[in-house]
């Protein structure tokens, strides 16, 4: 089974430097029917112009993946054993930071004059209070060129980020008429996110900030109809 939901019913939050669009409920926008899909709670597109971003906030118990589609990204958090972090990641990067018992974290466009875009995920964590962490790393285009690119596990040691759930995130840049395909483990889920470009998942078509929840198939493949960035979340 196969739910696609198209980008324009989102929800949308528009302040004067954010332009963000909402795959599930999140902050003012409540919307029942999509309050999460198995353990992925949010997808954000946000859109960012030059010289904005979040101020410092705190979150905890949380995964919170950010992936950087366009721009550049200042990142810097404090956690709760005075540890901090402040980096800064271009396009096609990853950040992952588990929010645990508690962390405080602020979120930037570097850059005065150009946007940024990124698209802010959270995933549920196996159980509360893991100790907060944070890493991030670049993922060449190469990686992703028709082939699909491990981000984020549960697994350690491996070439994607650490996350405390049973998840996995691939990104994939398909040139037009390439396919990639992924198999879906009895009783797992999937999430597909189209970051840009026009795809077909299953022989259903998909668009720019299109998004599908698919349960209850052995294997999924996307198929490239123009040259598409696509985000894949295998989920238990």
């Amino acid at each position: 089974m196969i739910r696609i939901r198209d980008a324009a019913t989102r929800g949308h939050t528009k302040w004067s430097w954010l332009d963000s669009w909402h795959s599930f409920s999140f902050g003012r926008y409540i919307d029942r029917a999509n309050t999460h899909f198995r353990t992925l709670r949010v997808i954000n597109d946000d859109f960012v112009a030059g010289g904005g971003g979040f101020e410092p906030h705190p979150h905890e118990n949380m995964e919170i993946i950010s992936y950087i589609v366009s721009g550049r990204l200042a990142h810097k958090d404090w956690m709760g054993d005075e540890k901090s972090h402040a980096h800064e990641s271009g396009a096609g990067s990853v950040q992952v930071m588990s929010a645990g018992t508690g962390v405080t974290h602020s979120e930037f466009n570097p850059s005065k004059t150009e946007a940024m875009r990124l698209l802010q995920i959270w995933i549920f964590p196996d159980k509360e209070g893991h100790a907060p962490s944070y890493a991030q790393r670049d993922v060449p285009e190469a990686e992703k060129r028709d082939k699909l690119a491990l981000l984020v596990s549960s697994e350690t040691g491996g070439a994607g980020l650490k996350i405390h759930q049973d998840a996995s995130l691939f990104a994939t840049l398909l040139s037009p008429g390439k396919s990639v395909s992924h198999a879906l483990a009895p009783g797992r889920g999937a999430y597909v996110q189209v970051v840009d470009g026009t795809i077909e998942l299953n022989g259903h078509e998909m668009k720019t900030g299109d998004g599908a929840a698919v349960e209850d198939e052995r294997s999924i493949t996307l198929t490239g109809k123009s040259l598409s960035e696509v985000l894949l979340f295998d989920l238990k």
